[in-house]
């Protein structure tokens, strides 16, 4: 997990698009129809890379997807080898502030 020092993660993650000068974070909240109930989830776009959020939650919690999407977005942007997509994908140069 990465280590937070804002209150939220997507305060954090705004955080860390300024310190790299990416793009301003966007969030799209998804939702897939399950039985009687709806599940929802979010991605968040860190310029042109779309990430998603671990899990799906209630209507209710539409934040936490924001929050959860956030975390995995700060995570990746930090450290790219913890993912388990091909390497060219999700390497991030922070020196020269965008995804390679």
């Amino acid at each position: 997990m990465a280590t937070k020092t804002h209150k939220t993660w997507q305060e954090e993650l705004a955080a860390e698009c300024r310190r790299l000068r990416l793009p301003t974070p966007v969030y799209n909240i998804v939702s897939d129809r399950r039985g009687g109930r709806t599940a929802w989830s979010a991605t968040v776009t860190v310029r042109d890379k779309n990430l998603a959020a671990r899990y799906w939650y209630d209507g209710q919690f539409l934040n936490n997807a924001k929050e959860d999407a956030a975390e995995v977005a700060c995570t990746q942007i930090r450290n790219p080898s913890i993912t388990q997509q091909p390497t060219q994908y999700n390497q991030f140069s922070a020196g020269q502030g965008r995804f390679r």
